[in-house]
C-alpha cells in the first residue's frame, strides 16, 4: 500500500483527538469557534461588510461582536446593512451548532459521571470504619448490629466491597436494616479478591475487616482464602497488622487459611459454630438465649476491664465487687481463663472479663457485709447417664454435630437419623450408636413410628442440601407442629431444638414451642460482628464452644438454694463457688416459652435484687462439666 494521503492523515488525528474524552471534545470546538469568528469576521472587515451606520470598524470588534453572537443569537436583532447581516448570520448559524454540540457534551459527560459514580468504582477516604469484603446474607445482620454498636459514636462507617452492582447493594441494605441511627454505609463495586480493585474500600485505614464467603460461588472458601492473601501480601499494605475476621464453610480447609492468615486473621468456621451450639443447646434448654445474649451488641455484651481497686483480690472478690456486672473470668498474662479457681489472685495487668449491659455499668459497687447462707443448698454431680437423640433432616453440619455430640454423652448413646436417602459420611465416634431411618420427617406417619417420647432430644436441621432457605424452615415448621400435636395429644415433655435459616421465620417457629431456635446464619454473623469489635472475643468464644474446659450450663437451682427460698444473688454466687463454678444468670421455668420474657433467660442480674426460684427453675454458670 502506499503513503497515507493527507485527508488519511487528518483523519487519523481527528480520531486520536476525538477519544481523549470530554475535555478534548471541548477544546476542539473551543478552536472551531474561534476559527469560525475569525475568519467570518476578517472577511467582513475586508469586504468592509459594516452596519449602515458606520463606514468603517475595527477588526478586534469585528472579532468580539462575532464572538457573542456565537453565544447568543438574539444579539443580531439591531443589525443593519445587509452585507453585514449575511456575515453576522453565518456567525450565528455556526454558532448555533457549536453552542447545542457544547451543551450535547456537557450533558453527556455528566450523565457519564454518574453512571459512573453509581457504579461505585471510586475510592472510599473513610478512616476508622469496618470494611466487609463479599456479600451474603450475614451482611444485614453484620450492618444491623454494628449499627448498635455504633450507638455510642458520634460518626461511624461501614464501608462494603462485594462484586454486586452498587445501587443494588445499598436498596438491598435501606430495605432489609432500616434505620442505622449514627453509622453510614458506603458501598463499592469491585471485586475484593483483585489487588486492583481492592484499594477501593481502604483496608489500610479501617479499624476491623469482616471477609465474608460469597453465597453463590462454587468454592467459597477459596474466595475468603484468595481475598486474605490479597490483604496480607499486599506490597502496598500499611506495616501495621490488620484486624481481619473471615468465615470459613468447610473445617478441612481451616489450616490452608491460618497459613494464609497467619497471626492477623481469626477464621470462623460457621458449620462448627452451629454444630457445636445446636449439641450444646439440645441437652441444655435455653443456652441459645444465652449465647445469643453474648453475641449480639442488644442487651448484655462481653467486656474486658482493669480494675486498680481488685489487685491483689481473687477472683471471687471480683464476682461480688460487681453489682450490674457478671464476672466470666480473668485474662492472666495473655491468656484468657474462664471461670478460673475463685482464689485466683489478680495481678496488676490482669483484666476482668465481664457481661454488662454497657461499658459505662462496669464500675464497683458496695459489697454485702456478710452473705445469706442459710437457703444454700449442696448436691454431687449426677454420673452421666445413656441418652438417645433424635435427629430430623440432614446437612452440612450433621457430621461435626454428632461428632460433637460424641464428646459429651456416656458410652452406648444413641443417635436415630431420619431423613429421606442416605446420609453424609459420619466420622469415628466412640461413645455414639447411629442408626438412620428413611423417611420425611414432615410426614406424620413417620414421626408416629419413632416413638419420639422415649428421646431424650430432639434436633430438627435445616435441610439445606435439597431445598433453598424458605423451603427448608417451610420443612422445619411441618415438623416442629406435628411434634407440638404429638406432645399435646401424649402429654409428653419433649426437648426440642430447632435449626432456622431465616430469622424472620422465628415467630412462626415460635408458635410450634421448640425449646430452642437456632438462626445459623444470624448466628455466624453475630460471632463476626463482635470479633470485628473486639478481638480479645475470639478467645473467648473459642473456649465457651469448646467441649474442653469450662463452658455455660443451666442446672437445677434446688441444687444451690432451696426452692421456695428467697435469696439474692450474692447466695447463689457463694453456692455456685463451693461447686467450683461461676453464676453468671438464671432462668425462670415459667417464661420458657415467652420471647417477650427473653424465655425465661436473665443473664447478669442485679445482685442485691431478690428472688425466689420454683422447681424446674435453672442457675446458669460457667463449669468444667
Amino acid at each position: 500500500m502506499g503513503k497515507p494521503s493527507f485527508s488519511e492523515r487528518l483523519r487519523y488525528w481527528f480520531d486520536n483527538w476525538m477519544s481523549r474524552g470530554t475535555v478534548a471534545l471541548m477544546g476542539l470546538l473551543g478552536l472551531a469557534t474561534v476559527a469560525l469568528v475569525v475568519v467570518v469576521g476578517t472577511l467582513a472587515y475586508l469586504f468592509h461588510a459594516f452596519p449602515d451606520d458606520a463606514d468603517t470598524a475595527d477588526l478586534f470588534d469585528l472579532w468580539w461582536g462575532g464572538l457573542m453572537r456565537t453565544l447568543d443569537p438574539g444579539t443580531m436583532g439591531g443589525d443593519s446593512g445587509w452585507p453585514f447581516r449575511v456575515f453576522m448570520l453565518a456567525i450565528t448559524i455556526g454558532g448555533l451548532v457549536i453552542v447545542a454540540s457544547l451543551i450535547g457534551i456537557v450533558s453527556g459527560a455528566f450523565d457519564d459521571k454518574v453512571a459512573e459514580l453509581r457504579k461505585g468504582r471510586s475510592r472510599v477516604l473513610e478512616h476508622d470504619h469496618t470494611l466487609i469484603l463479599g456479600w451474603s446474607s450475614k451482611v444485614h445482620s453484620i450492618v444491623s448490629e454494628l449499627a448498635i454498636a455504633n450507638e455510642s459514636r458520634s460518626r461511624a462507617s461501614v464501608v462494603i466491597l462485594a462484586d454486586m452492582d452498587k445501587v443494588e447493594m445499598e436498596e438491598e441494605i435501606k430495605a432489609e436494616c432500616g434505620d442505622l441511627g449514627h453509622t453510614k454505609v458506603i458501598c463499592r463495586s469491585g471485586d475484593p479478591m483483585n489487588l486492583t480493585d481492592l484499594p477501593l474500600g481502604s483496608p489500610q485505614w479501617a479499624r476491623a475487616i469482616i471477609l465474608l464467603a460469597p453465597e453463590d460461588s462454587p468454592d467459597p472458601d477459596s474466595d475468603v482464602i484468595k481475598t486474605a492473601l490479597a490483604l496480607t501480601n499486599n506490597p502496598a499494605r500499611p506495616q501495621e497488622k490488620f484486624h481481619i475476621v473471615a468465615e470459613l464453610s468447610d473445617p478441612e480447609n481451616l489450616e490452608v487459611a491460618k497459613m494464609v492468615g497467619r497471626d492477623e486473621v481469626h477464621w470462623v468456621v460457621g458449620p462448627e459454630v452451629i454444630g457445636r451450639i445446636t449439641v450444646q443447646s439440645c441437652r441444655q434448654s435455653g443456652l441459645s438465649v444465652v449465647y445469643q445474649e453474648f453475641l449480639d451488641f442488644d442487651g448484655d455484651e462481653i467486656y474486658f476491664t482493669s480494675q486498680p481497686a481488685l489487685v491483689g483480690k481473687t477472683y471471687f472478690d471480683a464476682q461480688m465487687a460487681f453489682n450490674k456486672c457478671a464476672a466470666l473470668g480473668l485474662v492472666v498474662d495473655g491468656v484468657t481463663l474462664l471461670n478460673p479457681p475463685a482464689e485466683t489472685v489478680i495481678g496488676a495487668t490482669d483484666e476482668i472479663i465481664v457481661v454488662a449491659s454497657d461499658d459505662s455499668e462496669i464500675r464497683l459497687g458496695s459489697v454485702p457485709a456478710a452473705i445469706e447462707t442459710d437457703a444454700l443448698m449442696t448436691s454431687a454431680a449426677k454420673a452421666a447417664a445413656v441418652e438417645r437423640t433424635l435427629v430430623l433432616s440432614v446437612n452440612a453440619v450433621l457430621p461435626l454435630m454428632i461428632a460433637e455430640l460424641d464428646e459429651y454423652v456416656a458410652h452406648g448413646s444413641e443417635v436415630v437419623i431420619v431423613n429421606p436417602g442416605a446420609v453424609p459420611d459420619l466420622p469415628k465416634l466412640d461413645n455414639l450408636v447411629v442408626r438412620h431411618v428413611d423417611g420425611d420427617p414432615t410426614k406424620r406417619s413417620v414421626l408416629d413410628a419413632q416413638n419420639v417420647g422415649s428421646f431424650d432430644h430432639i434436633i430438627l436441621l435445616a435441610d439445606t442440601s435439597s431445598y433453598d432457605d424458605q423451603r427448608a424452615d417451610s420443612r422445619t415448621l411441618v415438623s416442629l407442629l406435628h411434634l407440638r400435636d404429638l406432645a399435646e395429644r401424649n402429654d409428653l415433655n419433649l426437648n426440642i431444638v430447632s435449626e432456622m435459616l431465616d430469622d424472620g421465620n422465628r415467630e412462626l417457629a415460635e408458635v410450634a414451642q421448640a425449646d430452642d431456635l437456632i438462626v445459623s446464619d444470624k448466628l455466624v454473623a453475630l460471632m463476626l460482628s463482635q470479633i470485628s469489635e473486639n478481638r480479645g472475643l475470639a478467645d473467648v468464644f473459642d473456649i465457651l464452644f469448646e467441649s474442653e474446659g469450662s463452658e455455660v450450663y443451666l442446672r437445677p437451682a434446688e441444687h444451690y438454694v432451696s426452692p421456695g427460698a428467697s435469696v439474692n444473688f450474692y447466695s447463689v454466687l457463694e453456692a455456685a463457688r463451693r461447686r467450683g463454678e461461676t453464676a453468671i444468670g438464671y432462668r425462670l421455668a415459667a417464661h420458657a416459652h415467652n420471647g417477650a420474657e427473653a424465655y425465661g433467660v436473665r443473664v447478669n442480674p442485679e445482685k442485691g435484687d431478690r428472688i425466689t426460684f420454683a422447681k424446674g427453675d435453672r442457675i446458669i454458670v460457667l463449669a468444667e462439666d
